[in-house]
């Protein structure tokens, strides 16, 4: 039996990547999952498909997570669909990178940033929290960036990493009392569609990592799954790296 059956899990942004192989590894622990997607939806189908072979139910909505209300709105529809839910997994992020001294930064991909690193994913947690039951499970997908930046550029979205860390340390104070935590995942390099191994940049990320790779995304849901499980049970507020070394 796996650690997680019986419960219900949502993973935004679950057609690719990290979020795909979370939800995934919660789906091979018993968890029935729900994926969010924003406009991949035949690569979301796949991903439900994989999910039900493995013997749960699965389900994917269509959310964009840089709108507050279609955020909130998403949890309402897993709730409605499913039941229940147990867990919380706000993974869906983007990153666009610019100097600040540019002449010609776009303030609305700032916005957008922000809106959907840290707007969407409190608007989540806000609505969710009423819902999850004692033993509830908040995670949420950050960056090493959060942290140590490394690379000119990356202030906004450092930034709206930091903002998401900062916000879950608090909300893992207010919610304990239900017995829900909140923790989140900060990543290094992965191997995904949005920093491929293999591209132009790779060698440059790697010589900051100590294991001198990049990881692969079930890697990162490895340490999803654990924080996601009975195991975690008094791990709340506090970050995990799982970044290969980049902060060493």
């Amino acid at each position: 039996m796996g650690k997680l059956n019986g419960k219900v899990a949502i993973v935004t942004g679950g057609s690719r990547g990290i979020g795909a192989a979370s939800a995934r590894a919660l789906a091979d622990e018993g968890a029935d999952v729900a994926i969010s997607y924003s406009s991949s939806a035949d690569r979301a189908k796949a991903v439900v498909a994989d999910l039900e072979a493995k013997g749960v139910r699965a389900a994917a909505f269509r959310a964009d997570q840089a709108d507050a209300a279609q955020a909130a709105g998403l949890i309402h529809s897993v709730k409605e669909h499913f039941g229940r839910l147990d867990i919380l997994v706000n993974n869906a992020g983007v990153s666009a990178p610019a100097l600040i001294d540019s002449e010609d930064v776009d303030e609305s991909s700032i916005d957008h940033q922000f809106a959907v690193n840290y707007t969407g994913p409190v608007a989540a947690i806000r609505t969710a929290f009423p819902i999850l039951p004692e033993g509830g499970r908040i995670v949420s997908i950050s960056s090493g960036v959060a942290t140590r930046t490394g690379f000119s550029g990356m202030a906004d979205y450092a930034a709206s990493k930091s903002a998401l860390e900062g916000y879950s340390r608090g909300a893992a104070r207010d919610l304990a009392h239900r017995g829900i935590t909140v923790n989140v995942v900060q990543v290094g390099f992965t191997d995904t569609e949005m920093n491929p191994a293999d591209s132009a940049a790779a060698p440059m990320f790697l010589s900051t990592t100590a294991i001198g790779r990049y990881a692969r995304p079930e890697e990162i849901a490895a340490g999803v799954v654990f924080l996601a499980s009975p195991e975690a049970s008094y791990v709340t507020g506090t970050v995990l790296n799982i970044d290969g070394g980049y902060r060493a």
